[in-house]
């Protein structure tokens, strides 16, 4: 699937240059037409076979003197008086000249070519039939609208890509690199240095939840992680029914992973749940505006529900799983000079000078 995100464009540019070359092109502007030539008669050929033609009748009539061998093989042509008088310039002696006046009478009833116009072939002319010119502006125009159409489409795949890279992945974290609004929430006073907040979001039906984020400072130093995931689902549906999460922080600087566990209402009053879940993390009962706080020796998490939404229906209990579940992480780095003073909404040069 990583290969096929990465080489999304590529893949894209190969299917519509196969459709646009085999559609468009192959069977549209320029397909390919199939000519059967079985029936094929001499009155096709070009003109100077027809002079061949002519000739070889000439012969045969010349030996044969038989009137019925010229009206047979001039019996294809549609006007054989001008096939053969077109072949007079072509008449290799006077005596095959003398036949073909003779294979004009036969056709005609009478008349030799002495009367007939007769077309003088031009320097350099081998008598082939020359095309009739295409019309023009027909297929250049649509050229044209062909061209303008690809490079509207290709304009169109290039944005399209641009945005979804912009956008993070629906499986991943949503991760914002803001600076948390206020000062923390902590179980001591402390004087703390906002780093960054990490919205996250659930819904039902995302089954995978698990969103971790890494915190560092200005520096890019890593100071630790932090993040929210499924704790706990009810039923044996599919998707799951979530019935709490574990929201949890992990200092580098600290042995432990300080974990607490969020619960439904049905599930922090369920003694069943409560205990299976208690080895996880402290029990907190969800509830919206909520903030959970996580402390270690150097990092400070203030986690606060945003939105909750309870699904309904089903045999379950009321109030047992979410439908939507919203938390926003808040991180910041304790000062090590106790004495020192941070002011929030300071310019962030100075606010992060860590």
């Amino acid at each position: 699937m990583d290969f096929i995100r990465k080489n999304l464009f590529v893949i894209v540019a190969f299917v519509v240059g196969w459709a646009v070359g085999l559609f468009i092109f192959g069977w549209w502007l320029t397909p390919v037409e199939y000519v059967w030539e079985a029936n094929a008669s001499p009155n096709d050929l070009a003109p100077q076979y027809k002079d061949q033609y002519v000739n070889a009748v000439a012969i045969s009539f010349g030996q044969t003197n038989n009137p019925q061998v010229v009206t047979q093989a001039f019996s294809v042509f549609s006007d054989p008086y001008a096939v053969i008088c077109a072949a007079i310039p072509s008449a290799p002696d006077q005596a095959t000249l003398n036949t073909y006046h003779e294979m004009a009478r036969v056709v005609s009833g009478g008349q030799d070519c002495t009367g007939a116009a007769v077309a003088t072939p031009l320097p350099g002319d081998t008598g082939q039939i020359t095309p009739p010119a295409a019309e023009e502006g027909g297929g250049n125009g649509l050229i044209i609208l062909l061209i303008i159409v690809l490079i509207v489409l290709a304009v169109g795949i290039i944005l399209v890509l641009r945005m979804r890279s912009s956008v993070s992945d629906d499986e991943g974290p949503s991760t914002y690199y803001d600076m948390p609004e206020a000062g923390p929430i902590s179980t001591e006073e402390v004087n703390a240095i906002p780093l960054a907040r990490f919205p996250s979001n659930y819904t039902y039906g995302r089954d995978n939840f698990d969103d971790s984020h890494s915190i560092e400072n200005t520096n890019g130093d890593f100071l630790g992680e932090c993040g929210v995931g499924i704790a706990e689902s009810i039923g044996a549906d599919s998707p799951k029914n979530v019935t709490a999460f574990e929201v949890w922080l992990f200092d580098k600087n600290d042995i432990r992973t300080v974990t607490k566990v969020i619960m439904s209402d049905h599930a922090f009053y369920d003694d069943a749940i409560k205990a299976k879940l208690a080895p996880k993390g402290e029990p907190v009962l969800a509830a919206e505006n909520e903030v959970i706080v996580l402390e270690t020796a150097a990092l400070i998490i203030n986690a606060e529900i945003k939105e909750l939404r309870y699904g309904e229906g089903g045999n379950l209990p009321p109030q047992s799983y979410f439908e939507t579940f919203t938390i926003e992480l808040s991180a910041w780095a304790k000062s090590s000079d106790a004495g020192a003073t941070v002011n929030v909404q300071a310019e962030g040069d100075d606010l992060l000078a860590y």
